[in-house]
């Protein structure tokens, strides 16, 4: 066993990869476990890498603050690439809100920690590490970090990482605290609360449905079918008619003639409109009927079709076939002449068995290309994040340019990219399975630094008076936001409780929230909400972080 003890005992390469996996594998396992049914999840790597330091395990300083700096882009990148496309949606309709409320909440806490380094109860790493343990906000702990670097103090890193790990435990605990509070308060039935959250919920894109109709308007006979009084403005595809028995596809150029049957596909109040223009419906399913029509489904994944509008596409038209469904993501609609086509869409195309094979050729339909890396666009968009972060902003009484960082850069080009799809041939989609381990591997490697940075003076101190205080400080950053702003929404908005839990743990950015939110309710209303605010308040977090210590290092250093 002496090549063990040397090699632990030696600075090298082997030890540095060994004590990370070591954290990352350990504090994995300690997150799943569950207390009472929570468990800390991710912050269970902190805990292990804590552990480690307390050991007297170290690494090398340079090579920690590579990990620990690698790991945090990797981790924002890629979280900023799986909210980016529904970031600017969730501003929208119920959204605005939601996102008001959850706002609100932010601030608030961003408040409390700012007066409490403003009075010089505590200093200002302490207070930004307070308010993201707090919070259970990962990344505004490491935006923290990137402006204590940029303003000279990373020294002063350590207690913000130290401060985070003993204000996270009553994050978790009080939210939940909170949830069980305003139940009681207002006497809710959860059965009643949960019916009406799903209901305001259901969907604001009807999934398309299918009429067969027959023309019997004699207004409509001879004209063509794009000239139908009112169908541009109907979200309503045709994408099949009979004439005289013989079915086809239908275009815009095609003519109508009293008997006619068309194949209509849209929404429920669509469909009723042009009926009425048309003639009335009939029991025939043009689908049913034997002949070359048939109808599949292809995927887009060819990048020189990226972007463009359907109208645009010659490729349709030239193989007379029509687009009657897309699906993108988890939801299903019938497209317009301007909808643009993303990386990934399913298309529902009809036509004969020959046309839909051209056109599947020409749009790519590959379902290995979704499950293919793009390593290009995604170290591009890394490169350029790393670049915005660093550009330097000069703001009004601020002691220093601020900079987005290693946190804010990627995160918010990621944001960006993810909504453009793509530039060109560079498609920014990554994999959701691929996504989901860059983003794991991230965030393990930045706390597994972390917490081995600051382990050697945790448990000194958690038992001095600082610790002590820290964590009471911790507790009030956490409940006093919740607390006043769930009261207020229900009291003042009478906001639905199902929505209020999905509002009050994304606000939080806190799985284990939602979680208990989820089974208490029995329903997904509350992930509605909390998908609903994410994307902001995730962006808030960062941006306070850094703002809270370029603001307030000064007077509480």
């Amino acid at each position: 066993m002496n090549w063990l003890t040397q090699l632990m005992a030696d600075e090298s390469v082997a030890r540095t990869v060994i004590l990370l996996g070591l954290a990352g594998a350990a504090g994995s396992a300690l997150g799943k476990m569950r207390i009472f049914g929570i468990h800390l999840g991710i912050a269970g790597v902190l805990f292990a890498g804590l552990l480690l330091g307390h050991l007297s395990f170290t690494i090398d300083h340079a090579v920690l603050e590579f990990v620990r700096d690698f790991g945090l882009i990797l981790f924002v990148y890629t979280l900023g690439l799986q909210i980016g496309p529904g970031f600017f949606g969730s501003l929208r309709q119920r959204g605005v809100t939601l996102n008001l409320w959850a706002a609100s909440i932010v601030l608030l806490g961003t408040g409390i920690a700012a007066v409490l380094i403003w009075t010089q109860r505590i200093g200002t790493a302490a207070g930004a590490g307070l308010l993201s343990g707090a919070t259970t906000n990962t990344p505004s702990l490491a935006a923290g970090q990137q402006a204590l670097k940029q303003l000279g103090a990373a020294d002063t890193a350590t207690l913000q990482g130290l401060a985070y790990a003993l204000a996270y435990p009553f994050g978790i605990i009080g939210i939940i605290v909170t949830l069980l509070l305003i139940r009681v308060a207002f006497r809710i039935d959860i059965k009643r609360e949960v019916l009406a959250a799903e209901t305001v919920a259901a969907p604001k894109t009807p999934r398309p449905s299918t009429r067969n109709l027959e023309v019997r308007n004699p207004n409509l006979v001879g004209m063509q079918l794009c000239k139908v009084p009112g169908l541009a403005g109907m979200n309503v595809v045709v994408s099949r008619y009979s004439s005289q028995g013989h079915v086809a596809v239908a275009s815009p150029e095609t003519e109508l003639h009293l008997g006619d049957i068309l194949l209509a596909v849209g929404p429920e109040r669509d469909l009723d409109a042009l009926r009425v223009i048309v003639g009335a419906e009939v029991n025939l399913d043009l689908k049913a009927v034997a002949g070359p029509i048939t109808n599949r489904r292809v995927i887009v994944t060819m990048p020189n079709v990226l972007g463009k509008p359907l109208a645009e596409l010659t490729t349709f038209a030239l193989h007379q076939v029509v687009i009657t469904r897309v699906t993108r993501g988890s939801l299903e609609f019938t497209p317009s002449p301007s909808f643009r086509l993303q990386f990934g869409d399913l298309l529902m195309v009809v036509g004969e068995e020959r046309a839909i094979v051209a056109v599947a050729a020409a749009v790519g339909n590959s379902p290995k290309a979704l499950e293919a890396p793009q390593p290009i666009p995604f170290f591009l968009g890394i490169m350029l994040g790393v670049l915005v972060g660093s550009l330097p902003l000069s703001l009004p009484g601020l002691p220093a340019a601020v900079k987005l960082g290693l946190a804010g850069g990627p995160l918010v080009v990621a944001i960006l990219l993810s909504g453009w799809a793509n530039t060109g041939p560079l498609v920014w989609y990554l994999p959701p399975s691929s996504s989901q381990m860059l983003r794991e591997v991230g965030i393990t490697l930045f706390l597994a630094a972390v917490g081995i940075k600051s382990g050697q003076r945790f448990v000194e101190v958690l038992t001095s008076g600082d610790g002590l205080r820290w964590v009471g400080f911790g507790a009030l950053i956490t409940i006093v936001p919740l607390l006043l702003v769930g009261f207020l929404a229900r009291a003042w908005k009478k906001l639905n409780y199902a929505e209020l839990c999905g509002l009050l743990a994304g606000s939080m950015t806190d799985p284990p929230a939602l979680a208990f939110a989820q089974q208490t309710t029995d329903s997904d209303a509350p992930a509605v909400a909390y998908a609903t605010v994410y994307p902001l308040v995730m962006l808030l977090r960062v941006l306070c972080a850094q703002v809270l210590v370029f603001l307030l290092y000064a007077r509480g250093a």
